[in-house]
């Protein structure tokens, strides 16, 4: 679980997208990954993946898979909410 002191660090995710389920992982700069989850394929899983992703630490980039089919919804849900 990230702490308050993992706020400012790099952090990279990536979603490995599938009909029922999405998994993302994340992995700081030395490549140690931090952790991985299941959300559920659906707006409410989009929503909690998006804040799981960014509790990590400062986003430097994300990756996921098949942003037109079952990354669609995720990638939107994600776009819409990325910072200006």
């Amino acid at each position: 679980m990230p702490t308050i002191a993992d706020a400012g660090r790099p952090v990279t995710g990536g979603v490995d997208t599938h009909a029922g389920v999405h998994v993302a992982g994340m992995v700081d700069q030395a490549g140690r990954v931090l952790g991985a989850r299941e959300f559920p394929a659906a707006a409410a899983g989009h929503a909690a993946a998006l804040a799981w992703v960014r509790g990590h630490g400062d986003l430097a980039r994300v990756g996921v898979e098949g942003t037109g089919s079952y990354g669609a919804g995720l990638a939107a849900t994600w776009r819409l909410q990325a910072p200006a």
